[in-house]
């Protein structure tokens, strides 16, 4: 092949490599817009998460606040900000229909479960081992079959 056919095979390559990287950049922003959509009530899925968790600011003390960034840690770095976000929105929606006056390790726990994936339970059922917390009373929230997993017999 000459200089030439490589170039060119080169320019085809980089051209691929862009298309897909623009189509899943596109994914994720299709996914964030999604979610920016107002629901029936008028408030975006968004919306309502912000809302739950400025309701329930007063509750989040900054041991409740260490515990989170904890549970979060398994997440990759560019996504935890969005995991934390969601899970915090969870655990603050559950302490408002409770009508918590402040937010317990139950509360805590069970928003992170509620809010984390099936696919990801088990990397929580990990880390909530490794933080020494019983899960038996969590059973019915955990899914545990190897179909959530997306693992393989």
């Amino acid at each position: 092949m000459s200089g030439w056919d490589w170039f060119m095979t080169l320019i085809i390559l980089w051209t691929f490599i862009l298309i897909g990287l623009m189509f899943i950049g596109g994914f994720f922003m299709f996914r964030k817009f999604l979610k920016r959509l107002p629901k029936e009530d008028g408030k975006s899925v968004l919306d309502w998460q912000a809302y739950y968790i400025d309701q329930a600011l007063p509750l989040w003390k900054e041991e409740q606040r260490t515990l989170l960034n904890e549970l979060v840690e398994p997440v990759p770095e560019l996504f935890r900000d969005v995991a934390k976000e969601k899970i915090a929105g969870k655990i603050s929606e559950i302490a408002l229909k409770e009508k918590a006056s402040t937010l317990t390790l139950d509360t805590i726990i069970r928003g992170y479960i509620t809010a984390t994936p099936k696919k990801d339970h088990k990397f929580l059922i990990k880390k909530l081992k490794q933080k020494q917390i019983d899960l038996t009373p969590y059973e019915h929230l955990l899914d545990r079959t190897t179909k959530a997993r997306g693992e393989r017999r």
